[in-house]
């Protein structure tokens, strides 16, 4: 396996709890250990922000400034690998607190899907632990965050259906005076993003079936996965033209109902990700607290194994909050061993350091304490 970038520095100013912060890294998997509080979960949205979207915390750029700091705040990584290194920055001026600048060796980068060309992010945070009794809105972020790892693209498909489903739904208010041309442009872009998203999640669901099967570990569960939607649904047996074809036909035809609700009614932006435990044949939501962690954190593995063995151009960065606290002994091992077999970075916390004591030497382990951080104790 070739040698996998990593972050070797990170440089924080005025981000949440944090006034400052200029922290060197081995490259290794990093664990964060220290009480509630002290500024570990901080530290990894801080690093969520270098990627497309909101971040780990979905937070409004204004929110994320320290309080009594100047308004504004930055976050700097160098990703390192073996032939070369990229310095990765992104912030917010205090006058313009919602506008996000990106810069890449210190040169202005068009927005933050640029970063896509450089990293990617996969997350797991304590309210995930719902994902599986939760609406479809979080479980279809959780599939494209994973769908971006492998195809930087699918975030500007996303945009691009979003904006113009936005300027549809402002048009139809005004049936029938509406212009008839510019409804029919916006629900064509409708249907060219919204199918190469469907696809793009179809491709991502077969990534991790196929992932599944090579992780084959006993301690995470494997889990079968289906996609509820109708474009999704249409795409198993027709072409991605036919199906853009009879979509934009659908939107047509649907401008008065989706008028009178106010909303688009169909769309990839109401499809919903179905999980199954393939061993017990059970549906995630019925499953225990324990084996929806489970399968939540194989989803997570079979996502990365696939990429390792892929040997992917653009790492990905593993950001797992409070990852062990619920796992047994045995399950916290297994994965330890699994992330060090990917050669992936991963970021880690807990209150508890004894909890990744299994790492041993193959992860960095540090201590946080009042958004300070030294070598762990």
């Amino acid at each position: 396996m070739a040698e996998v970038a990593a972050i070797r520095h990170i440089r924080l100013t005025d981000f949440r709890s944090y006034a400052s912060l200029n922290l060197e890294l081995r490259g290794q998997p990093v664990v964060l250990s220290g009480p509630n509080g002290s500024g570990k979960t901080n530290l990894l949205e801080a690093l969520s922000m270098l990627s497309a979207g909101r971040g780990m915390r979905r937070a409004r750029l204004g929110e994320i400034a320290r309080q009594n700091g100047r308004g504004g705040w930055t976050v700097t990584a160098l990703l390192s690998g073996a032939l070369d290194e990229s310095q990765l920055g992104v912030g917010v001026e205090a006058g313009s607190p919602e506008k996000r600048v990106v810069r890449i060796d210190g040169a202005s980068a068009p927005g933050p899907a640029t970063l896509l060309e450089y990293l990617s992010f996969q997350w797991l945070t304590p309210a995930q632990d719902r994902l599986f009794m939760e609406g479809a809105a979080e479980r279809r972020r959780f599939l494209d965050r994973m769908v971006l790892s492998h195809d930087p693209t699918h975030g500007k498909s996303a945009a691009t259906y979003e904006k113009a489903m936005r300027q549809r739904t402002k048009l139809l208010e005004d049936l029938p005076r509406a212009d008839q041309t510019l409804l029919g442009i916006l629900e064509r872009q409708m249907a060219e993003a919204g199918v190469a998203m469907a696809a793009a999640r179809r491709e991502m669901t077969s990534r991790l079936a196929a992932g599944a099967d090579q992780l084959n570990n006993a301690a995470f569960p494997a889990a079968d996965l289906a996609l509820e939607g109708a474009l999704e649904e249409a795409l198993s047996v027709e072409s991605a033209g036919d199906v853009e074809e009879a979509y934009e036909k659908r939107l047509k035809d649907g401008r008065w109902r989706d008028a009178a609700a106010g909303r688009a009614l169909e769309g990839p932006h109401r499809s919903d990700l179905f999980v199954m435990h393939r061993e017990k044949q059970q549906a995630a939501r019925l499953c225990s607290t324990g084996e929806q962690k489970a399968l939540l954190i194989g989803l997570v593995l079979a996502n990365a194994t696939a990429i390792a063995a892929n040997d992917s151009r653009v790492p990905l960065i593993l950001l797992l909050d409070e990852v062990a606290a619920h796992l047994d002994a045995h399950r916290r091992a297994a994965l330890f061993d699994i992330l060090h077999e990917t050669g992936m970075q991963a970021f880690m916390t807990g209150t508890d350091a004894d909890l990744f004591e299994a790492w041993g030497n193959r992860a960095e382990h540090l201590d946080v304490r009042d958004s300070t951080i030294s070598g762990s104790l």
